[in-house]
């Protein structure tokens, strides 16, 4: 990724609290091109910038959002529910878990019409407004979701896990991206 004057440079596999919530960021960016393009064209033909756009954000969704939610799902959450300090977010990981499976539903509903969109070269009144209904409902349930992660959960693991457990998340998710850490 470019580096941008001003901006944050990103945190790594040694900072993977840090590397989860720049994801949040990612998912924001490419889910804001997802429903601009779908509300601008509605289903109508794309200019050739805007079906790179979207296949882009597409492909990151179908590529890296399933490894951010095992991030979470299979490093992070079990660490925290092991954690006597966490007990109280029990209930709050459960309710994530669960966010994490209905935006699975919207995301293959976003990608198989994205997809429908590109090949045929515009989609129907139907399946555009269908299009817009999955991103609207992904683009509420990541402000909420994210704002809770953001600001409780990953700060609650701050403080709670150990060094060696975020760094096993760390390493963790280095391995899911085939990266040796």
């Amino acid at each position: 990724m470019p580096v941008q004057i001003g901006q944050k440079p990103e945190s790594d596999f040694f900072n993977p609290l840090g590397l989860l919530s720049d994801c949040h960021r990612r998912i924001e960016r490419f889910l804001g091109v997802l429903v601009k393009i779908s509300e601008k064209r509605n289903g109508a033909e794309l200019p050739a910038v805007e079906q790179a756009a979207l296949e882009t954000a597409l492909t990151y969704f179908r590529n890296s959002a399933p490894k951010h939610t095992s991030d979470e799902e299979d490093s992070l959450f079990p660490r925290l529910r092991a954690s006597r300090e966490a007990a109280s977010a029990l209930e709050c990981l459960d309710k994530l878990e669960g966010d994490h499976q209905a935006a699975a539903k919207d995301h293959a509903t976003a990608d198989s019409l994205g997809t429908r969109w590109l090949a045929e070269g515009k989609l129907a009144a139907a399946p555009a407004r269908e299009l817009g209904q999955a991103l609207t409902r992904l683009s509420s349930l990541y402000a909420r979701h994210i704002a809770i992660e953001d600001a409780e959960l990953f700060p609650l693991a701050a403080k709670v896990l150990p060094e060696a457990d975020l760094a096993a998340v760390g390493r963790e998710m280095a391995d899911r991206r085939g990266i040796r850490k």
